[in-house]
């Protein structure tokens, strides 16, 4: 099918609830291919999924072999994939505690969010959860309620109650929000959706000693910047602290559906059996191409190479923002970088689709980039000078 038979598709029988442009046919590595051939550096790697790449040999391998094999199997019964996906999660956390598998962010984050509200209610009848303006952390009720932000709330009113809302990086305002019906404080370590904003150490060494100081549950969502985005297992790992709790799901297993909770030792027994459940999570399936990912993130090293090709991305992003008036700021850690913009982001992302570059907006006026961990510097290079090239076609070239 040709480009324009594929949107008609799309516009006549998928709800609106995207506004889609490229029609993409194939990928590999960290370019992908649409309809008609045209190749773009995937600097979104699927909105922060494909971190080892796409069509990876190790992913592709693990996820046919096991499809073969066994493809689904229900929890209540037992697969070998799904416990060494486990013991894997906790090892490389070192919360030394245990692991709920599910299907996405959305209902990690809901699981997070159920754990702490069962433990508060045989602590005190505790259920709130303050979680930061600006956030982002799921589409569902409840975690679009978790999500600090109106734009995604707005028509799904009456919200469920029990959440409450602080200034990111602002630890007076997140001593100010904690009540008697507090259970558990929800951060991301870099906001995504919110703009790519990095947490301060002051800050997350000061959340996590206020709930040690009010026997409160500390809870990372690492949905999208974990799984070595920032150059570190999970992003929290940048700070002298530890969660009781983290979420990861998007780049687990590289784009077959799943999401995790992990917990410390303390929460580990919270859920019982049939108190929290997932047809899915977990299954063999989606295991082993998350266990493929881990060892490719082991084996070649990317959490060094996301702080090294990250630097070069900003380090080029930089020098737009020193020739450009236009560009305010650029910031992020590892391969999680927004570079700020005044006015609109839009008609950057526009201007480098058009010239070969996928990126995402986010936040009102933030560029946001994401590109594979894999991605070689070559590849990296060629793109941040494409990038130049439409931004000289946007602003003109410089005097």
């Amino acid at each position: 099918m040709n480009t324009e038979e594929v949107k008609k598709l799309y516009e006549q029988y998928l709800m609106p609830t995207y506004k889609a442009s490229v029609v993409i046919e194939k990928a590999k590595g960290s370019r992908v291919y649409d309809a008609t051939g045209k190749q773009y550096y995937d600097m979104t790697s699927g909105i922060g999924v494909h971190n080892v790449g796409h069509c990876t040999e190790g992913v592709v391998a693990a996820v046919q072999d096991q499809i073969a094999k066994l493809g689904h199997c229900s929890n209540l019964f037992i697969n070998e994939p799904q416990a060494l996906l486990a013991q894997k999660l906790v090892e490389i956390s070192d919360l030394g505690g245990k692991v709920f598998f599910c299907n996405s962010g959305a209902e990690a984050n809901e699981a997070a969010i159920k754990l702490a509200r069962k433990w508060g209610a045989a602590n005190g009848g505790r259920y709130e959860v303050i979680t930061m303006r600006n956030s982002f952390h799921g589409r569902t009720l409840a975690t679009v309620t978790a999500t600090g932000q109106a734009w995604c709330q707005e028509g799904y009113e009456p919200l469920p109650v029990g959440f409450n809302y602080a200034d990111f990086n602002d630890i007076d305002s997140v001593k100010a929000a904690v009540s008697e019906k507090t259970v558990a404080i929800m951060l991301e370590a870099v906001q995504g959706e919110g703009g790519v904003n990095p947490a301060t150490e002051e800050f997350m060494a000061g959340v996590r000693a206020l709930c040690d100081e009010k026997n409160l549950i500390m809870i990372c969502d690492e949905v999208q910047c974990g799984m070595g985005r920032t150059g570190k297992w999970w992003g929290w790992q940048n700070y002298s602290v530890k969660p009781d709790l983290f979420t990861v799901a998007k780049s687990l297993a590289d784009g077959v559906p799943m999401g995790a909770l992990v917990s410390n030792a303390k929460f580990a027994d919270v859920f019982t059996p049939g108190a929290h459940a997932s047809t899915f999570g977990g299954n063999p399936l989606a295991a082993a191409a998350a266990l493929a990912v881990i060892k490719i993130i082991e084996d070649e090293n990317l959490l060094e190479a996301a702080q090294k090709k990250g630097e070069l991305l900003r380090e080029g992003l930089k020098c737009f923002a020193e020739k450009y008036e236009k560009i305010l700021d650029v910031r992020g850690l590892g391969c999680m970088i927004g570079m700020v913009v005044d006015g609109d982001p839009k008609e950057i992302v526009d201007a480098f689709r058009d010239m070969g570059i996928l990126a995402l907006t986010a936040h009102g006026n933030v560029v946001r980039f994401l590109p594979t961990l894999s991605m070689s510097e070559k590849h990296l290079e060629e793109a941040v000078e494409m990038m130049g090239d439409a931004l000289d076609g946007l602003y003109g070239e410089e005097e």
